[in-house]
């Protein structure tokens, strides 16, 4: 985010919030004024998967998330990595699952985290096995699947819309 970056890497002088001319105008950013470096601060983007696995909607819950919530499964793309097989090894690393098919769903913005979540379905099969990353997973029919009103909640109602289901969103705690 904005707040990481204090030192050139190139050069180690402080930034600074210089204001310069872009192509969509002027545009203020962290820069170096000794050599010009830019800190672009471009999203990040993530890999997210809904996983249909015995015709039910897997969502798993990470071991670092102090709620209850569960998920979908998501990870960072790798570099020289396509987003689709950037999104079959998460699965595979996440829950043990084959990925056989795999349909875009759609690009959605996490603004809170800087990130742009690239969301796909995905029907696996295997047997699930999950990383020490997540604790627990459930399996959930289309009809009783709760979305979560943000980023990959927003990526299950969209694709529960494609198969006939009015997606129903939960109430999410405001802190």
């Amino acid at each position: 985010m904005m707040g990481d970056f204090k030192f050139c890497p190139q050069c180690a002088t402080p930034l600074e919030w210089i204001a310069q001319m872009e192509d969509g105008g002027e545009k203020q950013r962290l820069r170096c004024p000794a050599c010009q470096w830019t800190h672009w601060n471009n999203p990040t983007p993530v890999l997210a998967a809904i996983v249909q696995y015995q015709d039910k909607i897997l969502l798993a819950r990470n071991a670092a998330w102090t709620h209850k919530m569960y998920a979908l499964i998501t990870g960072f793309m790798e570099a020289g990595e396509s987003p689709q097989d950037g999104i079959k090894r998460e699965i595979k690393e996440e829950t043990n699952l084959d990925a056989q098919e795999l349909t875009l769903v759609g690009a959605y913005e996490f603004l809170r985290m800087n990130q742009v979540i690239i969301a796909y379905h995905a029907v696996c099969t295997g047997e699930v096995k999950l990383s020490p990353e997540l604790v627990d997973y459930r399996l959930m029919g289309y009809e009783q699947v709760k979305c979560w009103p943000r980023g990959t909640g927003f990526a299950l109602a969209d694709w529960l819309r494609t198969k006939g289901y009015e997606p129903q969103f939960m109430e999410m705690p405001t802190a």
